[in-house]
């Protein structure tokens, strides 16, 4: 069947539609003028597109559609209650909620924050137990600010979660959100001298669970690529075994196994560009002992830059964006690249739908 890719911009939505064989793309849009999409999604309890979407005068907000983005209504009254002292700057993340509840969709935001409606998107409510974490005061803003990026959902059980925050770490609950407990055991904050291990502080730049084995965690982060076999509670580097870098943001996952993913490194927290003047895509098909660059297709020489919400991936593909603007898309896991679109404005996320 066809695909569709949902490109959130930093000048609105495009969609990239393909054909059945995914051979050939052509571009819708833009939606959302003049907003900064940093992550847009298709439910698919009901088709509904939703979008975290910023603008210099409206702020913070949810949007979402139920005509394929010929009009959008935006969620009011999006806000942090008065008494936490904070103030939402960015919305970053919407994640649809388990499949027995579908009216329930989360949203994080900038300063590490969650938000839950079940009524489909009119209303949201503050998460309170991760707003009033005991140990917020130790979390810090990265490049990218204190964002709520992940969101994971345990598709066997609604009330099993993890988010992760740059740059606080990892937390699972396993109460529907009701309480959360950092799980970053093993997991290295480099930038951290005094104390490389902390208890939070950890910079996750993505987090995945995968889909058949929701015990399996990965993450991609500012120290390193890892994977986790118990829910987070220990995690295991897989970085200096084939990766030309312990830095990157996209992360995929295959769906039919759960020993595949897909990363694109990038040369370091100080020049965040693609290593060897190469755009690299790099595959694990051993659960990250070893790592091999899948490239054919990707320009060489090139110096591109990925970001966190930059790849996806369904159950015949995997595409991710640039920041210059151009959309890439293999359905054979990575063995050849196609080239979906181009001279797109910046690229800050990339969903399959």
């Amino acid at each position: 069947m066809g695909a569709v890719v949902l490109v959130g911009t930093k000048k609105g939505l495009f969609l990239v539609r393909g054909n059945d064989d995914r051979t050939t793309w052509e571009v819708e849009g833009p939606q959302l003028k003049g907003w900064q999409v940093f992550h847009a999604v298709r439910d698919p309890r009901d088709g509904t597109l939703h979008a975290a979407a910023n603008n210099w005068v409206y702020g913070a907000t949810a949007q979402r559609s139920t005509d394929e983005g010929e009009t959008w209504e935006r969620s009011e009254g999006l806000g942090l209650p008065e008494d936490s002292e904070l103030k939402l700057t960015e919305a970053w993340h919407v994640e649809p909620g388990h499949a027995s509840e579908p009216d329930t969709i989360f949203l994080g935001g900038a300063p590490g924050v969650l938000f839950r409606t079940d009524d489909g998107g009119t209303t949201w409510e503050p998460n309170r137990a991760l707003l009033e974490h005991p140990t917020r005061e130790r979390w810090q803003p990265g490049a990218g600010g204190l964002c709520c990026h992940s969101i994971q959902i345990d598709p066997t059980d609604a009330k099993r979660m993890v988010i992760a925050i740059s740059a606080a770490g990892a937390f699972v609950s396993e109460d529907g959100g009701e309480s959360w407990t950092s799980r970053n055991t093993g997991v290295a904050a480099d930038f951290m001298p005094d104390d490389k291990y902390p208890e939070v502080g950890q910079c996750v730049h993505k987090l995945l669970l995968h889909p058949a084995n929701p015990e399996r965690f990965w993450q991609q982060n500012h120290c390193g690529v890892y994977r986790s076999d118990d829910r987070a509670e220990t995690w295991e580097r897989l970085d200096g075994n084939g990766l030309p870098s312990d830095f990157g943001f996209g992360l995929a996952l295959d769906p039919a196994d759960p020993d595949a993913a897909w990363v694109v490194p990038e040369e370091g927290a100080e020049n965040r560009v693609t290593p060897n003047a190469q755009l690299g895509v790099y595959r694990t098909r051993d659960a990250g002992a070893s790592w091999q660059l899948v490239a054919d297709g990707l320009p060489s020489p090139a110096w591109a830059g990925v970001l966190r919400e930059g790849m996806a991936y369904d159950d015949r593909s995997i595409a991710f964006g640039t920041q210059s603007g151009s959309i890439f898309v293999t359905s054979d896991g990575g063995e050849s690249w196609i080239e979906a679109a181009s001279q797109l404005p910046p690229v800050l996320s990339v969903e399959l739908a």
